[in-house]
């Protein structure tokens, strides 16, 4: 069954929250689970920068 765990932080930038995803990314990995990293952008833009 597929879970869904979404990391937001409003409209600040440089707050860590690619980080914090990319932690608990690796925690979840360590406890034997397939994790997929998405970045998703909010605006209608092509490329949601990194």
């Amino acid at each position: 069954m597929t879970k869904y765990i979404f990391v937001t932080g409003g409209v600040v930038s440089s707050l860590g929250k690619g980080a914090a995803g990319a932690a608990l990314g690796a925690l979840l990995e360590a406890r034997g689970l397939r994790v997929t990293m998405l970045k998703l952008d909010p605006y209608i833009n092509v490329d949601p920068g990194t």
